[in-house]
């Protein structure tokens, strides 16, 4: 038995795809008992009692035809992380899936949702049917996905987003910041049949860095070439404007820029705060780290479909400095209130646990982490307070906001340790060096995809069921004739 589970367990190390990941997890979990654990109910990390008794009550109004009763049971009921359903923990004990309770009590939630949709009710017509969707589902809330800064080793996001993409479990919301910023966009701008041939490590410009010289860092000029950086943006990512990209593929991006002036705040750019703004522009300024590229002035789109300044007279830099990880900005735009992270931040990467257990810090990370920031913070506010240039005020400002930042979500892919990889961070990457990054990003992936898939069910499902409502007022709409007055 123990030479079998290490067959599968090299098996599962080399796997080339997810089905052959997921085939080779799933007989493991058969051979070494974690399927005996998923049937069992109980375990001390959620409210097992609760959630038989939900499912009870769901299941038994659904399947008398109780329209009224289900629909009291779901919207009094449904909650993100009901009975702590969505613990890491639940995901530890076996390779693939966690709990079948907490499994048939999704898969119910969910029938019963389309159920509610796709039936005619006399008590529970469209207007009824469109309330309950929108006040239910904006109460549950969705999830999101954030992809951190990192230079080049950012292409491991786009293994992680074509992981999710392949699997139908792309989120509409993304955010991106400095390198993250770029992989976003170029999912934002690209529909699924254009995604599909984009991904692919052939089709990705690889020329992102041109050394100006290193001697810009005492000088204070740019050590890297901002215009050949901006030619790469634009070989990878659409011409489009934030509202215009959100039209094409019906993703909402959110690009985090910082304003090149001490003591301000970073702006959250997307289709609605921002609609007009070209997401190339937004990108190339949430890429420019202070003191490496020059800060960049943004554009948009007037009325008549030409290009303006936007803010005239102001300019931006690397958004990750200052908010790597907008979740708060997210949940009051969107309602997010689960997020799901790819992070890959040299500064930040060594100290994280590879395991989802609810705290993704290591012991000793998060003791040297909290330590080192401590430290750090109180170096820089002894120097801020000598310092009268702005650019090197501005510098400071945002080291400060670099070490109190939370840099995890709710389930996070991590790629691997690998020191070597702080050489690579602006450096252009190979052919081969894209292939590693991706391959990576999908193998840190796959292990999360079981559970990205159940956290966002209920949300997935309401989103869908929206739409369909949508269509058909829509349909309705159509056939009013029009009275003649």
């Amino acid at each position: 038995m123990k030479g079998t589970l290490k067959q599968l367990e090299r098996a599962i190390e080399h796997a080339q795809t997810y089905s052959e990941w997921y085939e080779a997890s799933q007989e493991h979990d058969r051979l070494s008992g974690a399927d005996e654990w998923k049937e069992i109910d109980r375990s001390p990390h959620y409210d097992y009692e609760l959630i038989r008794n939900r499912l009870w009550q769901i299941r038994q109004a659904r399947e008398r035809g109780d329209v009224n009763k289900l629909v009291f049971h779901l919207h009094e009921g449904l909650h993100g992380n009901l009975g702590n359903i969505s613990n890491p923990h639940l995901y530890q004990n076996s390779r693939v899936g966690t709990k079948h309770l907490i499994e048939n009590y999704l898969t119910e939630v969910t029938t019963a949702l389309n159920y509610l949709c796709d039936t005619n009710f006399k008590e529970f017509g469209l207007k009824e049917k469109l309330d309950f969707f929108e006040n239910t589902g904006q109460a549950f809330g969705q999830s999101c996905l954030m992809l951190s800064g990192g230079a080049a080793l950012g292409l491991f996001h786009i293994g992680v987003a074509r992981c999710l993409w392949e699997q139908d479990l792309l989120p509409t919301i993304i955010s991106g910041s400095s390198a993250g910023s770029i992989i976003a966009s170029v999912v934002g701008t690209h529909n699924d049949e254009e995604l599909k041939l984009k991904l692919e490590p052939e089709n990705i410009y690889l020329e992102a860095f041109k050394v100006l010289g290193w001697k810009g860092l005492i000088r204070g000029t740019p050590v890297l070439d901002g215009d050949h950086l901006e030619a790469c943006l634009e070989e990878n990512i659409a011409d489009m404007t934030f509202e215009e990209a959100y039209r094409h593929t019906g993703r909402e991006i959110n690009i985090t820029v910082s304003p090149y002036d001490r003591n301000q705040h970073a702006r959250l750019l997307n289709w609605r705060t921002s609609p007009n703004v070209l997401i190339r522009k937004a990108s190339l300024a949430s890429c420019a780290i202070p003191g490496i590229y020059p800060p960049v002035s943004l554009w948009a789109k007037n009325m008549d479909g030409e290009r303006v300044p936007y803010i005239p007279g102001r300019k931006f830099v690397d958004g990750s400095i200052v908010d790597d990880l907008p979740i708060r900005r997210l949940s009051r735009l969107y309602g997010v209130n689960h997020s799901i992270v790819s992070q890959t931040n040299p500064h930040v990467v060594p100290f994280l646990s590879r395991s989802d257990t609810g705290n993704s810090l290591s012991v000793m990370g998060d003791w040297a982490l909290r330590n080192a920031s401590m430290n750090i913070r109180y170096a820089l506010k002894l120097v801020q307070r000598r310092v009268a240039s702005n650019d090197v005020g501005l510098m400071i400002d945002k080291a400060k906001s670099m070490v109190t930042q939370k840099y995890i979500g709710d389930i996070n892919m991590i790629p691997p340790r690998q020191p070597l990889n702080a050489l690579k961070v602006l450096s252009n990457p190979t052919l081969q060096d894209v292939r590693n990054y991706i391959r990576k990003g999908e193998q840190a992936t796959w292990p999360k995809v079981e559970m990205v898939a159940n956290t966002t069910m209920i949300s997935r499902t309401f989103r869908d069921c929206r739409a369909r409502l949508d269509r058909i007022e829509e349909r309705m709409l159509d056939q009013v004739p029009m009275s003649v007055v």
